[in-house]
C-alpha cells in the first residue's frame, strides 16, 4: 500500500507580516501583547510545528498588518528568537531577527508599587541587564524585572 503524504497549505498573503520562530509555548503570549485579538485582519496561528533549529516552533502570519518598533520590541521580549517577516505583492519585502534593545520605554509596568512609575503620570523606563534570560532594570526604582513577570500596557 502506497503511503500518501498530506499537508496543510496555508494561502500566502499578499501584504502583512509573518512572526516566524516563536517558541512554541509563546505563540498565545505574542497574541496576548499585541492585542491580535482585538484586529479584524486574517491571523493565522501555527503551534508545534517542527522545526529542525528549535525542535518545536509557532507561526503567527496576519494580513495587511506591519508593526511598528514598540511592538517589535514586545515581541523580542517574549520570544527573543522570533523573525518577521513583512510580505509586499506576496513578496518578501524584509526579513530580519527582532533583537531585545538595550533600553525599552513605555511599553512594559514596572512592578514595584512603590515606584513612581505606578504612583504617578510617568513614562516607565529599563535598562536590559540580561538579554538572554531576559531581566529588565527599573530606571527610576532600578527594581529586577524577570521575563515571567512582564506585564505590558
Amino acid at each position: 500500500m502506497e503511503k500518501v503524504k498530506k499537508q496543510l497549505v496555508v494561502s500566502a498573503i499578499e501584504n502583512g507580516t509573518v512572526i516566524d520562530h516563536i517558541p512554541n509555548d509563546n505563540v498565545s503570549t505574542v497574541v496576548r501583547i499585541l492585542d491580535l485579538y482585538k484586529l479584524d485582519n486574517e491571523i493565522f496561528l501555527g503551534a508545534n510545528l517542527n522545526s529542525k533549529k528549535y525542535g518545536k516552533k509557532g507561526i503567527i502570519k496576519i494580513k495587511d498588518k506591519f508593526f511598528e518598533d514598540f511592538e517589535i520590541n514586545k515581541i523580542a521580549l517574549v520570544a527573543s528568537t522570533a523573525t518577521i517577516i513583512e510580505i509586499k505583492d506576496y513578496k518578501v519585502y524584509r526579513k530580519f531577527e527582532v533583537t531585545v534593545p538595550e533600553t525599552i520605554s513605555g511599553i512594559i509596568k514596572c512592578f514595584n508599587p512603590k515606584c513612581v512609575t505606578n504612583m504617578e503620570i510617568t513614562s516607565t523606563k529599563f535598562k536590559i541587564v540580561d538579554k538572554k534570560d531576559i531581566k529588565l532594570m527599573c530606571h527610576y526604582c532600578e527594581k529586577i524585572t524577570k521575563k515571567e513577570t512582564l506585564e505590558f500596557f
